[in-house]
Parts: structure tokens; sequence; C-alpha cells
């Protein structure tokens, strides 16, 4: 928005005369705040990260435009959630994700076990280009979702409960067995679904080697749909945004003022670590 919008929308919305040399102190101070956050460094390590893109509507020169919003989120090793970085842009794309990664790469990231991502088919390609030695866990929550596609609404709750015994089997080997039994129960009615989870499977069975803690926050969409609901509540109160770096500032408030209320991700967080210290010795951050 520019000063001249700003000065007008506040007068409309709230009757306040604010002044042009104001408002552009304000402003500066802002766009100042967003840049050396989107700057700071990082840690070296981190235990998973969420990439989702979100497409959110955003008035632009009185055009209504969809935009995405890319966003890192990650449990980092104190337990809490953080907002890596935001960025916007016309479309998802692996190509725009790659950009991503290497910037986080150069603003300190060396290492994350576990990257969570949706179906983009070429996500690992772009993610093991940056980060060789990384977990890749397709998003369970958006894999059954593709999945309820390739049936009629009566099938749904059936085929919701049967993909659950795969995805919450305890083991590796009872993973691998449930979704045996669900070839050969499915098939017939849909081949495309155990295709689906097949073609997939290397990318699904990472979970597996979790202990319930950890398995509980990777499994499920929670806590970046609970960040993607913040964004949407913000930005849809907007009747003008003038630029990208408008709409970037109303989600770097929004998620600020969220943060300050976010807590421990996993409740046994102690109990979590010494098992992620166990399987990964080899690359824990070291203390110095």
């Amino acid at each position: 928005m520019t000063v001249r919008d700003i000065q007008s929308t506040l007068q409309d919305l709230y009757h306040v005369e604010v002044s042009p040399s104001l408002i552009s102190k304000v402003t500066d101070v802002v766009n100042e705040e967003v840049q050396q956050w989107r700057d700071r460094p990082l840690e070296a390590v981190y235990l998973v990260v969420w990439l989702d893109g979100l497409v959110v509507k955003v008035h632009l020169d009185h055009q209504v435009l969809n935009k995405t919003i890319y966003l890192a989120l990650t449990i980092n090793m104190e337990g809490y959630k953080e907002l890596l970085g935001i960025w916007i842009g016309d479309h998802e794309g692996a190509s725009f994700w790659a950009q991503v990664l290497t910037e986080l790469n150069n603003r300190g990231v060396k290492d994350v076990f576990v990257f969570c991502v949706d179906g983009l088919t070429v996500f690992p390609e772009a993610i093991k280009g940056v980060f060789p030695k990384t977990d890749i866990q397709l998003c369970i929550v958006h894999l059954v979702r593709n999945s309820q596609k390739y049936v009629s609404r009566k099938y749904r709750k059936e085929l919701g409960r049967d993909l659950k015994e795969i995805y919450h089997a305890g083991t590796l080997e009872g993973a691998e067995a449930a979704l045996l039994r669900f070839g050969e129960k499915w098939n017939e009615k849909s081949p495309a679904i155990y295709a689906l989870w097949e073609r997939n499977w290397e990318n699904i069975i990472p979970i597996f080697t979790y202990p319930s803690e950890i398995r509980r926050v990777i499994d499920t969409t929670n806590a970046i749909e609970a960040l993607n609901g913040v964004i949407r509540s913000r930005l849809k109160t907007k009747l003008i945004l003038g630029s990208d770096e408008g709409a970037l500032k109303l989600v770097w408030i929004a998620v600020s003022n969220a943060s300050k209320k976010w807590t421990m991700l996993i409740s046994n967080w102690s109990k979590a670590l010494s098992h992620i210290y166990v399987r990964y010795a080899d690359r824990f951050p070291k203390v110095a």
C-alpha cells in the first residue's frame, strides 16, 4: 500500500487522520525489521522442517490475483516451532523451492534430519540437491486426501480406516503387511490407490523409525495448518495490498504476533531428544 492508501484506509475505517510523514516513518521501521528477520542467521541443524505453499487471494492494483506464500516451518533443537522464512511467488514449483532451500543453506542451515512435504513430484530431487543426508517424509494427511479422490464418497470412511492401519502400524514390517492387505482388498475396486502408496513408499517409511512422540508431530499437518489459518485470517481483511512486499509484511506481522503464544511442540521433549541423539549421533550439533 502507498502512503496515501494507508492514510485513506485509516480515515475510512477508523476516522483517524495520520500525517504522511508519520506513516512513512512507521513503514520504514517495519520494512527494516522484516528484512532483518528474513536475513537473520539460522542454526546449523534442525529436527524437522515442513515446506508448504499457501495459495491466497491478494488485491493488487485493484485486481484479485492468486499468489503463493511459501513457508518453511521447523521444530528447532529446543522442541519449539520456529518459522525459518517466508517468501511470495506467483505459483508453487520445484524451481522456486530449490531457491528457498539454497537460501536456507546460505543462512547457516547445514543439516535437517527430516523434511516433511506434500506430493509435489520433484520435491525430493530439489531437497537432496541441497541436503543430501536428509530423510524426506511425505505428508500422510495429503497422501490420504489424494487417495480419497479415487473412490466415491460412500467408500471414504472405510478407505480411511484401512489406510490408517498402514501409517499407524507400530513397525515398518507391520506397515508393509498392512499395505499388502490393503492391496488385496482394494486393488479390484481402485488399483490407483495401492499404486500411489507403493510408488511413494520410500518417502513414506521414514516415519516408522521415530518414537511415538515425534511420529504424532510429523504425521499430522496441525502445526503448518494452524500457521496457514493465521495467515489467511490476516490477509482476508485487507482490501488493497500495493505490492508483494506489502503482502509479505502483513504475513510477517501476523506470524510475529502468533509466535508469542507458541509452546513446546513435543510434550516429552527430553525423551524424544535422547532418541534423536542415538539415531543421529554423528550429525548432532556439537556443544561448544
